[in-house]
């Protein structure tokens, strides 16, 4: 195994799906990745996008080492299967220095551990398994992003009582708290908008705020 330079940014371990296809994402974002996991099927799937993929039968600091994962100033663990391996390479990792790391868990209970440990924990099945749900309950709820328990990023399509007002007209702000941030229009998102935009079957609004309010505001546009 060869050392990375200084001036690699990510690293990932563990080569599932959820690992590949962060590694897939880095990479074509033009960021500088190393990849680990034990299984050489796994590692040379990867190598078509970054050439810095190594096969690890031991996750040790010595054997983590020589793939310059220490160099990384972001490392995702992605061994959630394994809680014990995802456990201990965290703490590894976590001695090893590594600013910011990131760990995948299957439960409350991996989470609340891999938290004490000084992690930054994601829920992948759990978190999709939200998406797919908000996506159910309202027909009008195209994807979201969670900021922090009770903040979001809400797409929604536009519908209703929406249709043929403008952005002040509906002043959502005094109404209802939250504010629009984007409107996306025949694939086109449009972030420089102006108080008299004239809202278009079809068009959808990206707006954040909070939680309780967001569903209000989605609710009432469906009337």
């Amino acid at each position: 195994m060869k050392k990375q330079n200084e001036t690699t940014s990510f690293g990932v371990i563990g080569l599932g799906r959820f690992g590949s296809a962060l590694v897939k994402t880095l990479a074509e974002a033009g960021k500088e990745v190393i990849a680990v996991d034990k299984s050489e099927q796994a590692v040379k799937a990867v190598r078509k996008y970054t050439d810095f993929a190594f096969v690890v039968d031991s996750l040790s600091q010595e054997t983590l080492e020589e793939t310059g994962i220490q160099n990384c100033n972001t490392v995702t663990i992605c061994i959630g299967e394994a809680i014990d391996m995802s456990v201990l390479t965290t703490m590894l990792v976590i001695k090893m220095g590594i600013p910011h790391v990131i760990s995948k868990a299957t439960s409350t209970e991996h989470g609340e551990v891999l938290k004490r440990l000084g992690a930054t924990v994601v829920y992948p099945e759990s978190d999709m398994a939200v998406r797919i749900g908000k996506r159910l309950i309202s027909g009008n709820l195209i994807d979201y992003i969670s900021l922090d328990d009770d903040t979001e990023v809400r797409r929604i399509q536009v519908g209703g009582k929406l249709v043929g007002k403008t952005i002040q007209e509906i002043d959502v702000r005094r109404a209802y708290g939250i504010n629009i941030i984007a409107i996306v229009r025949n694939h086109q998102t449009n972030v420089d908008f102006s108080a008299q935009y004239c809202f278009q079957e079809g068009d959808n609004v990206a707006v954040v705020g909070k939680i309780d309010k967001i569903d209000r505001f989605e609710a009432d546009i469906q009337q």
